[in-house]
């Protein structure tokens, strides 16, 4: 199994693949990037070099992702001379680029947020009137290469939205969305094998804090109705692009009801409470999907989960303290601290929610997180 990218998703794929009876070669930026430690071979170049790709295709079956800052049309090209990729380019480009996803989406019945793909300056006009329109400016995002609320920019006025979007499509297309009424947000997570046969993850609230995901919920604070439909729409998705291998779908729940926001064709940070909170996580479902097995059961193994992302502070924290904590599971992913980069992740699994939230805070911020408990 070949994966482009050698961050913290490559690396707990490492930490699984021999239980699912897979060998990986990891394509890292350098030999310290952090999926070195649990690869089974690490070729060193860039996801976007043709040269560094052939050289995985070669040593691999089947080679998958733990990104999305990829050259589509490169893989595109690779998958023509018979690569086998896991998920495909087509089903790719859904997350790689937003405004194909909200085009195509837009075709569908799919709850989605009013929106306009900016192209070039000639558009940009288009967003005369938005906030009369819909009743505040829009949000404003690069439709490629943004993640962890990079590439996403909030206006404050129609004149300062076509300032921004000015800015942003140096970097290429920008889409312009409406600012929903927000009351939480949700993820699921899916995961599709390739005879077609899908399976869902429990639902998840998530909490953001500065653009990035700081904690995850399980169960999520959602009405059953409401997370039934979630599944629903999971499901439709994975079908719709042809997905091979895990998904998440993030959802804003407004009062109308869910609203796609984010979509995510890999493992993914809402997932990591599923290593210890399921029977099969996340992480081993991918790599049997991508692999073409089967897919192991994803039941939850305890009532209530909690997952806490750390990311760095001012000064180092201590890993043995968060260590300490009774009852918590704690992720390092190897990295030099640095402010604001994400170092790893705890877990807390159980019977009591507010027992768990209290534990993993507990916990992370002795890890020394930066991110502000909610």
């Amino acid at each position: 199994m070949g994966v482009v990218g050698g961050g913290q998703l490559a690396r707990m794929m490492g930490d699984e693949a021999s239980s699912v009876g897979v060998e990986l070669v990891v394509l890292a930026a350098s030999r310290e990037d952090c999926a070195v430690a649990t690869a089974d071979e690490v070729i060193v170049g860039e996801a976007t070099d043709e040269a560094s790709l052939r050289s995985v295709v070669s040593a691999s079956d089947v080679v998958t992702f733990d990104h999305e800052l990829l050259d589509l049309n490169l893989l595109e090209g690779l998958a023509t001379g018979g690569a086998v990729l896991r998920p495909n380019p087509r089903a790719l480009r859904f997350s790689v680029d937003k405004a194909h996803q909200r085009e195509m989406f837009s075709r569908t019945d799919l709850p989605l947020p009013a929106f306009r793909v900016v192209r070039g300056p000639d558009d940009v006009s288009a967003l005369q009137g938005w906030t009369a329109r819909h009743g505040a400016a829009p949000v404003l995002k690069a439709a490629r290469g943004g993640y962890d609320g990079r590439g996403v920019l909030f206006p404050r006025d129609d004149h300062e939205a076509a300032a921004m979007a000015l800015e942003l499509l140096s970097r290429g297309d920008v889409v312009a969305e409406e600012r929903v009424s927000l009351l939480s947000e949700v993820a699921q997570l899916v995961v599709r094998a390739v005879d077609g046969d899908i399976a869902l993850y429990p639902l998840v609230t998530t909490v953001q804090s500065a653009g990035m995901c700081a904690e995850v919920r399980f169960p999520a604070d959602l009405a059953k109705e409401e997370q039934v439909r979630a599944g629903e729409i999971a499901r439709e998705i994975a079908q719709h692009i042809g997905l091979v291998g895990v998904m998440a779908v993030e959802f804003f729940v407004t009062p109308g009801g869910l609203v796609i926001n984010e979509l995510a064709l890999r493992p993914h940070n809402s997932g990591h409470w599923t290593i210890e909170g399921c029977v099969t996580s996340q992480f081993a479902n991918h790599l049997r999907a991508v692999s073409g097995q089967s897919l192991g059961p994803t039941t939850p193994r305890h009532r209530a989960a909690v997952m806490v992302n750390v990311v760095g502070a001012a000064a180092p924290g201590s890993l043995d303290a968060a260590r300490g904590v009774e009852g918590v599971h704690v992720h390092d992913y190897g990295k030099t601290w640095r402010p604001g980069r994400k170092l790893g992740h705890v877990s807390a699994v159980g019977d009591d929610p507010e027992v768990l939230h209290v534990r993993a805070w507990q916990s992370a911020r002795a890890y020394g997180t930066s991110t502000r408990e909610a």
